[in-house]
């Protein structure tokens, strides 16, 4: 991924074994561009107003995407930056 699409560092990216078995690579794979880029996906307008300030303040940073099969994941980044983990919502 291009340095200048990087609004933060993901740090290590792990993944919970449903989610994993859930979504496939290409969908991960293009969730974590958006993701790493602003498109924080299908969340609220506070989540997002909250992700915005975090890429301020350093705090947590949350996106949702749902893959083709209809399957809803999240993807969320610590505000340290050093783990981006995805998971199902039904995992955290």
């Amino acid at each position: 991924m291009p340095n200048m699409l990087r609004k933060f560092s993901l740090g290590r990216v792990v993944g919970t074994p449903g989610c994993l078995q859930a979504v496939s690579d290409d969908e991960i794979l293009l969730a974590l561009r958006w993701h790493i880029s602003g498109n924080w996906g299908e969340i609220s307008e506070e989540d997002k107003e909250s992700n915005e300030q975090a890429l301020k303040d350093g705090g947590r940073l949350l996106s949702a995407y749902r893959a083709a099969s209809g399957v809803r994941f999240w993807i969320i980044t610590e505000a340290d930056r050093s783990v981006t983990t995805l998971l199902l919502p039904e995992e955290y």
